[in-house]
């Protein structure tokens, strides 16, 4: 059974955000909103966390996870980035965007494109994401709750945790926060490369 986490979209409250960041550290899977829509999350290295990922969303190995980071600091210790690249995801966050960009050794394997190497990252744009992040310490890896078969996202914390009791372990709920999901761009290859159209403006990348 899910954990129900009821935080306030402004000033979220420091005990739960810790209650929270303590549960993902000891291997939970949680559901969480962010500037886009809902998204799962889980520790960096934890192997579980992925598979049952991958299991809820009926994902194949070529779905590119995302590290969601809390700045670009960090953002920069898992993935390469060259000086134009740089200038222009910088420009683009905090925001509703995903990169996908050549992984680092400090990204897992399981975590990478088995072919490319790469993986997704992201700075959010919201409150309670963002206290997350930093009483985390480290990168969430999520991807968006959508599920198989289904057109948009869930938007609502109690919507998902009366669905998905049963294969999360924790439902932060902050109020709705939208349907559509990131806005993608691929620079793996130098250039940008718009992947899916999203809730962040793509006018830069074109």
């Amino acid at each position: 059974m899910a954990k129900y986490y009821d935080v306030h979209p402004d000033n979220p409250q420091p005990r739960t955000i810790a209650q929270v960041a303590d549960s993902v550290r000891s291997g939970a899977l949680i559901a969480y909103p962010t500037d886009s829509c809902y998204a799962l999350g889980c520790r960096l290295g934890s192997r579980d966390g992925i598979e049952r990922i991958r299991t809820i969303r009926k994902l194949d190995d070529r779905h590119h996870f995302t590290l969601v980071c809390q700045d670009f600091a960090q953002l920069g210790q898992f993935v390469r980035v060259d000086n134009d690249v740089f200038r222009t995801i910088k420009a683009s966050t905090p925001g509703s965007y995903t990169f996908i960009l050549p992984a680092t050794k400090e990204v897992p394997r399981m975590l990478q494109h088995p072919k490319k190497k790469t993986v997704g990252v992201r700075i959010p744009d919201h409150v309670v994401t963002q206290a997350l992040l930093t009483e985390l310490g480290e990168p969430l890896l999520s991807s968006t709750l959508l599920l198989p078969d289904e057109d948009e996202p869930m938007t609502q914390g109690w919507e998902i945790k009366d669905r998905l009791d049963h294969v999360l372990d924790g439902v932060v709920d902050s109020g709705d926060c939208g349907t559509e999901p990131t806005t993608v761009i691929d620079f793996s290859g130098g250039e940008a490369e718009i992947v899916r159209r999203g809730a962040g403006d793509t006018t830069r990348f074109e």
